[in-house]
């Protein structure tokens, strides 16, 4: 009987957010599917043990309130988005997206109209398999410089901060 209840439980999708951009940027960064503290919040990287913003903070000065980091990015030539718009992910956790449900967004028409990316960065591997396995792109737009940077996940907890602070920064710095 337990099993048979258990089966009848259905796992909502978990929709993305928009790309926060402006016409000029010159970095895309990209993680995955915002996780359940970040859709509650309605706010990218919101698992207050994230490093994302800390990260943020010391490259570009992003501080502050959710849309002042925002706007900080933006100044900096920094465009936030992910690679999925949709999927079935219980919980949090990158290992239990459900590949059958996933649904790329829309990089042909954002790129297009963001002509002046030149690097593409993936917040983690998860990220970067994901952008390789379902995104489809003409020669023109996979050209871009692409580097798959340490995830700010808590997850990800076997490299140091500093360490993942030096890897981006060596990346996003002077980009």
């Amino acid at each position: 009987m337990q099993d048979e209840e258990k089966s009848d439980v259905v796992i909502e999708s978990s929709t993305g957010f928009p790309p926060i951009a402006r016409h000029d940027a010159r970095i895309l960064i990209l993680g995955s599917l915002p996780g359940q503290r970040s859709l509650q919040a309605a706010q990218y990287y919101a698992h207050p043990q994230n490093a994302f913003w800390r990260i943020m903070q010391e490259l570009t000065g992003a501080e502050g309130p959710y849309q002042q980091r925002c706007d900080a990015l933006v100044e900096y030539g920094i465009a936030l988005w992910d690679v999925l718009a949709e999927s079935v992910r219980p919980g949090s956790m990158d290992a239990d997206i459900q590949l059958e449900s996933a649904e790329a967004n829309d990089f042909a028409g954002f790129l297009a109209e963001h002509r002046q990316i030149g690097l593409i960065c993936f917040n983690g591997q998860k990220a970067a398999r994901l952008f390789r396995q379902i995104v489809i792109l003409d020669d023109s737009a996979m050209a871009r410089r692409n580097e798959t940077l340490p995830s700010t996940s808590p997850a990800f907890a076997s490299m140091p901060y500093a360490e993942k602070l030096n890897r981006w920064r060596s990346v996003i710095v002077g980009s």
